[in-house]
């Protein structure tokens, strides 16, 4: 099983490609991708799992926005997220992620990362449309 200090190791790994990490507490992460994108990753090492977390925005104030916000966050989860999710917490939307620990590689996780990512900076400009209407 991978352990936390395999996920450390896994951070520093991508830090090579530019991306930067502090361990807040044992186990937990706050990992800011490189180049321009504005949004931190948080990675909690918590077997038998570890979770890559992203709050991507607050959710609109308008029940009608957040209906129209929903249904697009769903149709995403349906058709540009392989493993990923978004969802709901509290009042904001997040993108969130779990990985078993069980048999993870460093591939694995990087291909989640990146998977991660690449879909939140594609989504971004769609979606700021429901950030504007708060």
């Amino acid at each position: 099983m991978v352990t936390r200090e395999d996920i450390e190791a896994f951070l520093d790994r991508l830090s090579a490609d530019g991306a930067s990490h502090q361990e807040l507490e044992p186990g937990l992460w706050l990992v800011r991708p490189s180049g321009a994108l504005e949004f931190d990753v948080v990675v909690t090492h918590n077997p038998p799992v570890v979770l890559l977390r992203v709050k991507v925005m607050p959710l609109p104030a308008e029940a009608s926005d957040q209906a129209a916000l929903n249904r697009r966050l769903l149709e995403l989860n349906a058709s540009d997220l392989l493993h990923g999710s978004y969802g709901i917490d509290q009042e904001n939307v997040v993108l969130t992620e779990a990985l078993e620990l069980a048999h993870l590689d460093f591939e694995e996780f990087l291909a989640s990362y990146e998977s991660m990512t690449l879909s939140l900076t594609s989504h971004l400009r769609e979606l700021a449309a429901f950030r504007e209407a708060r």
